[in-house]
C-alpha cells in the first residue's frame, strides 16, 4: 500500500514559505488601539501586575500566558527519522508542532532549539527559562542524553518536562495495548512482551506497560545485537540494562517463538513472517517504525489472521500518532497548573484513550473518515480527528494529577470544565479534514478546466499524488509540460492526464450533444464548434456531462459570472433550475454557511426558500444541523419595509414546504447569531445561534462573506454550487492551491449535489 499523504519537495517547501515564512505567528489577545490600551498593557499599568506576582508567584498563571505555553525544545540530534542534522534544521519540525498544540488542544506554545549537544548546557538553559511557560515539551533529542536531560529537569523545574518521543509513543501503545488484549481475551500480567528497539521510545513504552501491571520476567528487550540479557556487556548502558532479562535468548528470532505481544520501535523488515508464525494465539503486533513499519499488515495476516496489528501509518488502521496523546496531556496538566506529568497521570491518558475507542463512534467522524468506525481488531484506538478527544482525555488527565497530588489549583466543577473543553475547539480544521477524507474515500476522476495556470497544475499534482483520485487538466500538452517544469514539477507530466480538443476522440459526440442543445438559442454549427474547440470550460463541462470525468473545479482565471455563462451552455446552473451558490465562513470556532453568493440576483420569497433549503443540505454535508435565519435589517416586522417584507414571506414558504430542520425570520444578524439577543424574542423557533444565514440580495451575500474574510481573517470554503445535474465547483480568481484543492474535494464529496 502506498502513503497516501505522500507529498512532493516543492509543496512542502511551497507550503512552509507560502504566504509568509513559517507556520504561526503571535498575534495580541488585548487591544492595542489608543493610548489607554497602551498603558494598561505597558507602563505605567503593567506594574500592578508585576507587583502582585511578586508577592504571589502563583498569580503569573492569572496574569500572564504562563499558564497555557509550552516551550517545545530540541537541539536537533535525531530528528525525525533523520538524525543528527542539527539545531536550526530541526526548526521547522518544532514549529510544526507547535502548531499541533494549538490545533488539538488550543495550547500556545513557542519553538526553541539550542545549538548544543552538551546535556549539561541544555539543562542548564532551559531551567533557566522555565519560569516563562507551564509546561517543556522535549523534542528529538537523540538517546541517550535525552533520559539525562528529562530526568535533571524533572528534579529542578516545577512545572511539567516531558520528552514526548519517548513518553507520547508509551501512552498512545499502552491504550492500544489495553484494547488489544481486551479483544484477545488476555491479561497484561500474563503475556510475554517482546520489544525491538531499546531507543527512548521503546525503553518508555517497555516502563509504562511495566507500570501497568507487566511483569519483568515476561519482558524481553531487544536491540541490533539481540537479546538484552543479564550478564550482556556489549552495546550496554543503565537504561538497558535496568531491562535485561534472565533469558536463554539471544537473537529476535529466539524471543518471539511464544510470545503474546511484539512492539517494534526499529526498522523496516526487523520482523519477519516466520517470527510471526511463531508467535502465540491472537498475537499483537505494534509495528511502530516509520515511515516503514518492522511488518505490513498484510504480511503480518497473510502467516497469522487472527493477528492484531498497528502501526504508525495512517494508511493502515490502528494507527499509534503522538499526536493523539501530548496535546490532550499537557491541556489537562496545564488547566491544574500541575507541577509535573507524573506516571498516574500517563496511564489515566492511556486508559481514557483506550475507552473512548470502545464507545460508539460519533458519525461525523466515521463521516470523515468514509467508514463505519466499530471497536475491533482494526479500530482498537481513536482516531486523530476524533472531536472528542479534546472533552475526554484532559478531564481524566487533570483528575490524576489532582488525585496525586501535583495540582496546584484543582478543579472544582469538572463538569464545568468538561463542557467548557467541548466548546473550546475551533472546527475549521475538523470540517476540511472531513471533507478531504471523504474526498479520498470517493477516488473521484477531478476535471481541472484550467491547465494555463500554474496554481490549477500545482492543485491537479497534489490531488494525484496525494491519493485523492485521478486529474484531468484541460490544457495543451506544450503549455502544461512547460509550466509545470517552471514550478518545479516537471516529472509530474507523466503523471496527470492532460486533456483537450485536439487529442479527444469524444469531440464529435461532445458537438452533437451541444447543437442539439443549443441549436435553437441562435447557435449553428460553427458556433458549437468553436465553444466546444476553444473554450476550456465548455470543453470540461462537455467531459463532465459525458460521464468522462466524476467532478470539475474552475474559476481559477475568470469571474465566477462568466463561468457561471459557459457552464450554462451545457448544464442547467440558473436560478430558474434551482442552482445556488452557498458559501462557509469559519471564524473565532463557528461555522456560519451565507446564501446566495453566486446565483440569484435578487430572489424572492419562494427563491429564498430555495436557498434555506440549499443551506441546510450543505449544512448537513459538513456535519452540521442546519439552523436558518431569514437576516435582515428588521426583526420580526420591526422596523416595517417593504423592502423586507420577501424576508417575512420566506418562513412562510418552508412552513408550506413542511422542511425537516429549524428556520425563522426576519431577523438581524446579531439576533441570528447571539444567544442573549434572541432571548429578547422567546417565540423565536431557533434553539441555538444560526448556523445558515439567508440574505436578500446577492451583493449583500457578497459583501458580507468577503467583509469578513478581508477584515476578520475568516476562512472561506466556497461558494458551493448546488442544484446542478453533477458536482462542479467554482474557485475564485484569488483562490490559492489550497483553496483549488478544497473545492475539488467538494466536488468529489457532492456536497452540492441535490436538492
Amino acid at each position: 500500500m502506498t502513503n497516501k499523504n505522500r507529498v512532493t519537495p516543492e509543496e512542502a517547501l511551497a507550503y512552509h514559505i507560502e504566504p509568509k515564512p513559517g507556520k504561526y505567528e503571535v498575534v495580541a489577545s488585548k487591544p492595542m488601539a489608543t493610548q489607554r490600551d497602551l498603558s494598561l498593557a505597558y507602563s505605567p499599568g503593567v506594574a500592578v501586575p508585576v507587583q502582585a506576582i511578586a508577592d504571589r508567584p502563583e498569580t503569573a498563571y492569572d496574569y500572564t500566558v504562563k499558564g497555557n505555553m509550552v516551550a517545545v525544545i530540541s537541539n536537533g540530534t535525531a530528528i525525525l527519522g533523520m538524525g543528527n542534522l542539527g539545531a536550526l534544521a530541526s526548526k521547522p519540525v518544532m514549529e510544526g508542532k507547535s502548531v499541533l498544540f494549538k490545533r488539538f488542544a488550543d495550547v500556545n506554545s513557542i519553538d526553541i532549539e539550542l545549538a548544543t549537544e552538551d546535556p549539561d548546557e541544555i539543562i542548564k538553559a532551559v531551567s533557566l527559562m522555565a519560569p516563562t511557560f507551564g509546561g517543556i515539551n522535549l523534542e528529538d533529542i537523540k538517546a541517550p542524553e535525552c533520559f539525562i536531560i528529562e530526568s535533571r529537569l524533572k528534579e529542578i523545574c516545577d512545572i511539567p518536562v516531558f520528552h514526548d518521543d519517548q513518553h507520547g509513543t508509551a501512552v498512545i501503545c499502552a491504550a492500544g495495548m489495553i484494547n488489544a488484549l481486551e479483544l484477545s481475551g488476555k491479561k497484561i500480567e500474563d503475556v510475554r512482551i517482546v520489544l525491538n528497539g531499546a531507543g527512548a521510545a521503546g525503553i518508555a513504552c517497555l516502563e509504562l506497560l511495566k507500570s501497568m501491571g507487566a511483569r519483568p520476567q515476561n519482558c524481553l528487550m531487544c536491540d541490533t545485537k539481540g537479546v538484552i540479557w543479564q550478564g550482556r556487556t556489549e552495546g550496554m548502558n543503565q537504561w538497558k540494562s535496568a531491562h535485561a532479562a534472565v533469558t536463554d535468548a539471544r537473537t529476535l528470532e529466539d524471543a518471539m517463538k511464544g510470545a503474546d505481544v511484539f512492539l517494534g520501535v526499529s526498522a523496516k523488515g526487523a520482523l519477519t513472517p516466520e517470527m510471526v508464525k511463531t508467535m502465540a494465539d491472537n498475537p499483537v503486533i505494534f509495528a511502530m517504525a516509520n515511515p516503514d513499519p518492522e511488518i505490513t499488515p498484510e504480511e503480518a495476516h497473510a502467516v497469522r489472521p487472527d493477528a492484531i496489528v498497528a502501526t504508525g501509518r495512517s494508511d493502515y488502521p490502528n494507527q499509534v500518532n503522538n499526536v493523539l496523546c501530548f496535546p490532550y496531556l499537557f491541556r489537562g496538566a496545564l488547566d491544574i497548573h500541575a507541577r509535573a506529568i507524573n506516571e498516574e497521570m500517563k496511564i489515566a491518558c492511556a486508559h481514557a484513550l483506550a475507552r473512548l475507542a470502545r464507545e460508539d463512534v460519533p458519525d461525523e467522524v466515521a463521516m470523515a473518515y468514509g467508514r463505519k468506525l466499530t471497536f475491533g481488531r482494526d479500530y482498537i484506538i481513536p482516531t486523530p480527528f476524533d472531536p472528542r478527544l479534546i472533552h475526554v482525555i484532559p478531564p481524566a488527565v487533570a483528575k490524576a494529577g489532582m488525585d496525586t497530588g501535583v495540582a496546584r489549583r484543582p478543579i472544582i466543577d469538572m463538569e464545568a470544565y468538561t463542557q467548557d473543553l467541548r466548546v473550546r475547539m475551533d472546527p475549521t480544521a475538523a470540517i476540511l479534514q472531513g471533507i478531504q477524507s471523504r474526498a479520498r474515500q470517493a477516488q473521484a476522476t477531478m476535471i481541472f478546466a484550467e491547465g494555463d495556470d500554474p496554481r490549477v497544475l500545482r492543485a491537479a499534482v497534489a490531488w494525484q499524488r496525494g491519493g485523492m483520485g485521478r486529474a484531468l487538466v484541460v490544457g495543451r500538452e506544450a503549455d502544461v509540460r512547460e509550466k509545470l517544469e517552471a514550478a518545479g514539477l516537471g516529472d509530474a507530466y507523466r503523471e496527470i492526464t492532460v486533456v483537450n480538443a485536439a487529442n479527444s476522440r469524444h469531440l464529435d459526440a461532445y458537438k452533437a450533444f451541444l447543437y442539439e442543445r443549443l441549436q435553437r438559442q441562435g447557435h449553428d454549427a460553427e458556433d458549437v464548434h468553436k465553444l466546444a474547440t476553444r473554450d476550456r470550460h465548455v470543453f470540461a463541462a462537455l467531459m463532465l456531462a459525458h460521464g468522462h470525468g466524476d467532478g470539475l473545479v474552475t474559476g481559477a482565471t475568470r469571474k465566477s459570472g462568466y463561468i457561471l455563462e459557459r457552464i450554462n451552455k451545457v448544464f442547467d446552473a440558473k436560478p430558474s433550475d434551482g442552482a445556488v451558490g452557498i458559501t462557509a465562513l469559519l471564524h473565532n470556532g463557528r461555522v456560519v454557511l451565507v446564501g446566495d453568493t453566486l446565483v440569484h440576483e435578487w430572489p424572492e420569497a419562494e427563491d429564498l426558500a430555495d436557498i434555506a433549503e440549499a443551506g441546510a443540505m450543505v449544512a448537513r454535508g459538513l456535519g452540521l444541523e442546519p439552523r436558518v435565519a431569514f437576516a435582515s435589517f428588521s426583526t420580526f416586522g420591526y422596523p416595517v419595509s417593504e423592502r423586507a417584507s420577501k424576508m417575512y414571506m420566506a418562513p412562510k414558504v418552508l412552513d408550506a414546504r413542511g422542511v425537516d430542520f429549524e428556520y425563522d425570520g426576519e431577523m438581524t444578524v446579531d439576533v441570528a447569531l447571539n444567544m442573549d439577543q434572541m432571548k429578547s424574542y422567546p417565540f423565536c423557533r431557533l434553539t441555538g445561534p444560526a448556523n445558515v444565514l439567508v440574505v436578500p440580495a446577492r451583493h449583500a451575500a457578497s459583501i458580507s462573506t468577503k467583509l469578513m474574510q478581508e477584515m476578520a481573517g475568516a476562512t472561506v470554503i466556497g461558494p458551493v454550487l448546488t442544484g446542478v445535474e453533477k458536482p462542479i465547483q467554482l474557485c475564485t480568481t484569488r483562490a490559492t492551491v489550497n483553496d483549488i484543492l478544497n473545492m475539488a474535494a467538494i466536488a468529489a464529496c457532492e456536497l452540492g449535489q441535490g436538492k
